[in-house]
């Protein structure tokens, strides 16, 4: 702690001493020069006092969230937290040293008391209370007491409305200080308002309003105490007490004479005393902060600084190492080391620390501080997902950080949502200031700089609106005179009278801002009504003349010009007649209301009409008759899209003309779903969820799946009905495209669904699943799905060692075609036997049970299959395979189907196949040929046709074509 650079010296006493002043004047007489201050706002006013002395070229700023750094620079403005180390400046300072003692950022101060030097002169400004502290750990050290220049005294309390001019009322939370800044505003005509959280920007606004006598009264949290210097005359408190982040304690004597002391500047006498609930100042503590005695600190914060990045763990240690001195204490446990402990936990981030170096990454971005003030979870979240971002690719991800930064880019909203996105670029800002951690880091400083510009102007603009009554008082006096009143509209919708900004117009509703009182709002409202008048009209105008490109619906049924929201769809009489909403104040008038009614049913009636065309041309065509008309009637009440189990009556009903005069509208007779093609694009599937969703009276409407899926994860919860207007049906885990699955059903059409069959690569290709996947859907179709392994065969060398016997490639190997197929398992109809399934057309109609072809068919001889009892090394890669059965599930109230006799006739338990267990009613493919297994396969034999337990129903409906055929 010893070091043998330079003079150190030690200037304490009470505020209006001028030790800040003393310290700029020491630094500026040497070469260079680094100063460390305890707030940012502090900083940012040292660092324009030095720029207005030497010039931009020579001074830096570094804060956690702003960096000024010059080429030149000689002298050094920071927050005591980003002082650089190791520079070997002539000059070192560190003002209100006394905060060694605080809680939360007493080991950082104690850490520059112990450690940073200046190679000629070290100065230490703050309070008398560290002198003991300071004596004992820096030898050498010269003292020098500096008495205040003007007196302070005690007045007691007084009411809010009896306070004299230049006060600044004292709060310790932002509800107590906005309810003083309120009361102020009804009283006495207004207060600025001072936080640590603004920014410099906003604080130096809100200063400025009131050091120029625009209003007389200050309303701040005790960061005023920290050497900010206003021309103040009376400080008064209205709580003694504030939460400190763990509790609420009372304020310490010196605490509160650190804020009081600001009260009269240079030589101006001061005054303070207390207001509001706040209980009057006991003697004894009256007396101690007039003569600025106080009982010294003998325990500061501390925690080593000798870090070891040899692990997690290791660095974790050091960190909570005990110090040797007595007057070092450890304080309460630092975010950055709470949240190094956090992600340590994490698996995602251990796997990563594989040496120091990652260790010492982690650790710098654990110290990224919580501006946001969000809970611990998502704080250690975010920086999770930084750590993964700088050790996977040396960078944050810049899409992702431009989405975090552009989120916040906004100026619309309150003072909260305003102060919070402060917060929050604060954030981005100090990651945009850490070498090499984002990449073009000079273009991030700018952009996050300018938008907190953005967002500072805009939290000054709300703060004066909400606390000072100058615009009300304006409008008020303009309307009285009964003037007329002219709005100003800019590009973001912002609607300014007379230099006011009174609201926000959005299509043709206003939304004022900035109003905290119902006269005030009525006030406003009024102003705006009158100077927006002739706008409403105006944009009416516009509106109803405008195409249709510049009008959209949305998935919710909200109605849009342009960016802005101007009605809503409703319920109409019909399901292709949606009617309107429109959004309009009542100020406007009802012609503006009519003209923009009118309008937008035009507009979404002619959307209809165009996404709706072959739906809408069907229901006109007047050739359409009987059965067929009745048809078209049903698919434009299920806007062109209807499940077959819903109309399987109805579709057996049609012969084949009816059919052929609904082909001709573009319907198709799937086997799952009759439909409309040309209505399964994204923008007549769009549309038809919104028209569905206002017929079914839901309160939110179900988006559409992303265009251009074949299949989709089916969502939990959503409404009945909602996959097929989406285009979809949903089949176990997911939902396929109705189009899709109607040409899977094409490719099953000719698959042995009762004696079994595998997957194709075309089934797989169609709905680009896994083979998992698919086993998952063909479950959801009714299909039980058999797993199985077998030997993996291999392809076959082109050149053969027996020349005299060619080796056949699959596609060389003729497949045997069955005489006849079995009819295919039909959709299920609730209350219908499959005997009363009606007819399909070939082209369309449901899948026949396949013909498995054989492995030696496909390449593979019983030669290729490995022996029983080979060697286990020899032992051949195995693939796992599914054999797809058609199994339907049936209510139990169903009647006894008439092929019911042949189930019951396979119900007895089949014989085990190798290595599995033995298969029971319904479970596996039979002995024999198809019956066994893929792995057990021997000499198969084929028939032509498949025998029949019974001969055949004549109401089958494919009894007319195996008659044919046995003609």
């Amino acid at each position: 702690m010893d070091s043998p650079l330079g003079r150190v010296t030690a200037v304490l006493g009470p505020t209006n001493t001028g030790k800040t002043h003393y310290a700029i004047e020491r630094m500026l007489a040497h070469r260079t020069g680094i100063i460390g201050l305890p707030l940012r706002l502090l900083a940012r006013e040292v660092y324009d006092r030095i720029v207005a002395a030497r010039g931009p070229s020579v001074v830096a700023l570094v804060t956690g969230e702003e960096r000024i750094v010059p080429p030149r620079a000689a002298y050094w403005v920071c927050t005591v937290e980003a002082m650089p180390q190791g520079m070997g400046a002539d000059f070192v300072a560190i003002d209100e040293i006394q905060l060694c003692a605080d809680q939360e950022r007493g080991h950082v101060f104690t850490d520059r008391l112990l450690n940073m030097r200046g190679l000629h002169e070290t100065l230490f400004m703050g309070s008398d209370t560290m002198r003991p502290s300071i004596a004992a750990l820096i030898p050498k050290v010269q003292f020098a007491r500096r008495e205040r220049f003007s007196d302070l005294t005690y007045t007691g309390s007084k009411k809010i409305s009896r306070m004299p001019g230049r006060t600044a009322i004292v709060g310790f939370s932002v509800d107590n200080v906005y309810a003083i800044a309120e009361l102020l505003r009804r009283q006495k005509g207004g207060a600025a308002v001072v936080m640590g959280a603004l920014s410099p920007r906003t604080r130096n606004a809100q200063v400025e309003m009131y050091q120029n006598g625009d209003v007389d009264y200050l309303v701040a949290t005790d960061a005023i105490g920290m050497g900010l210097n206003l021309d103040i005359r009376h400080v008064a408190f209205s709580a003694t007490s504030k939460f400190d982040g763990q509790r609420i304690r009372p304020l310490m004597p010196h605490e509160l004479a650190q804020i009081a002391g600001r009260a009269g500047r240079y030589m101006q006498p001061g005054t303070f005393g207390v207001t509001g609930e706040a209980s009057p100042l006991e003697d004894g503590l009256v007396e101690a902060i007039q003569s600025h005695t106080f009982k010294p600190i003998d325990r500061l914060m501390w925690r080593n600084d000798r870090l070891d990045f040899g692990s997690p763990e290791a660095l974790i240690a050091s960190l909570e190492a005990p110090s040797t001195e007595l007057q070092l204490t450890k304080g309460r446990e630092a975010d950055d080391l709470s949240s190094l402990k956090t992600l340590n936990q994490l698996e995602t981030v251990a796997v990563r620390l594989r040496d120091a170096r990652d260790v010492k990454l982690l650790w710098e971005v654990c110290r990224i501080p919580d501006f946001q003030g969000i809970s611990h979870g998502e704080h250690t979240t975010m920086l999770a997902r930084i750590f993964g971002f700088l050790h996977e690719r040396g960078r944050v991800d810049g899409d992702w950080f431009a989405r975090q930064v552009k989120r916040i880019d906004r100026t619309d909203g309150d003072i909260d949502m305003l102060s919070k996105r402060l917060a929050y670029i604060r954030t981005w800002t100090y990651v945009a200031q850490r070498k090499g951690w984002v990449d073009n880091d000079a273009h991030w400083r700018d952009a996050t700089r300018a938008i907190e510009d953005r967002l500072s102007d805009a939290l000054h603009q709300a703060l004066t609106n909400r606390f000072v009554d100058r615009r009300t008082s304006v409008l008020l006096r303009r309307l009285k005179m009964k003037e007329g009143l002219l709005a100003d509209i800019n590009d973001k919708g912002e609607v300014t009278v007379e230099g006011e900004t009174l609201g926000r117009l959005e299509g043709f509703r206003f939304h004022q801002t900035g109003t905290a009182s119902p006269d005030e709002a009525r006030t406003v409202r009024q102003a705006a009504t009158q100077a927006l008048r002739p706008e409403f009209h105006l944009r009416a105008d516009r509106f109803y003349n405008a195409p249709d490109t510049e009008m959209d619906f949305t998935e919710q049924g909200g109605l849009m010009w342009g960016d802005q929201a101007v009605g809503k769809l409703v319920k109409g009489a019909e399901p292709l007649r949606p009617g309107v909403e429109a959004f309009v104040d009542d100020e406007a008038g009802p012609e503006v209301m009519q003209k923009v009614t009118r309008r937008l049913q035009h507009f979404i009636d002619r959307k209809v009409a165009a996404a709706m065309d072959p739906l809408m041309a069907m229901s006109r065509d007047e050739t359409l008759t009987g059965l067929a008309r009745g048809f078209a009637f049903r698919m434009l009440e299920s806007f062109g899209v209807l499940p077959r189990a819903d109309v399987a009556q109805e579709v057996k009903d049609l012969d084949q003309d009816a059919r052929g005069q609904l082909r001709k509208h573009g319907v198709r007779f799937g086997q799952f779903t009759i439909f409309q093609q040309l209505l399964l694009k994204p923008a007549p599937t769009r549309l038809r969820l919104v028209l569905w969703a206002l017929v079914q009276d839901l309160q939110e409407f179900p988006e559409a799946p992303p265009p251009g899926l074949v299949t989709v994860p089916a969502a939990a919860g959503a409404p009945q009905g909602y996959y097929t207007m989406a285009g979809y049906r949903q089949a176990g885990a997911r939902a396929i495209r109705i189009d899709m699955l109607e040409r899977l059903a094409d490719l099953l059409r000719p698959a042995d669904s009762r004696g079994g069959f595998e997957a194709t690569p075309d089934m797989l290709s169609i709905t680009g699943m896994t083979l998992e996947q698919f086993s998952d859907l063909m479950g959801g179709l009714g299909y039980n799905a058999e797993k199985g392994e077998r030997p993996k065969v291999k392809p076959v060398s082109a050149k053969s060692d027996t020349p005299d016997e060619p080796t056949k490639t699959p596609q060389e190997t003729p497949v045997q075609e069955p005489a006849e197929t079995p009819p295919a398992p039909p959709t299920e109809v609730p209350g219908e036997t499959p005997a009363e399934t009606p007819v399909i057309d070939p082209p369309e109609g449901p899948a026949t049970p396949p013909t498995e072809v054989p492995p030696e068919m496909s390449g593979q001889t019983d030669a290729a299959a490995p022996a029983a009892d080979a060697p286990a090394a020899d032992a051949p890669e195995l693939e796992v395979f599914y054999t797809f059965t058609w199994a339907p599930r049936r209510q139990n109230n169903r009647g006894p189907r008439k092929d019911q006799g042949r189930d019951q006739a396979r119900e007895g338990d089949q014989p085990a196949r190798k290595g599995g267990k033995p298969q029971g009613k319904g479970g596996g493919r039979r002995e024999g040929g198809k019956g066994k297994p893929a792995g057990d396969r021997g000499p198969k034999t084929y028939e032509a046709k498949p025998k029949r337990d019974k001969p055949i129903d004549p109401d089958n409906p494919f009894a007319a074509l195996a008659a044919l055929k046995d003609k």
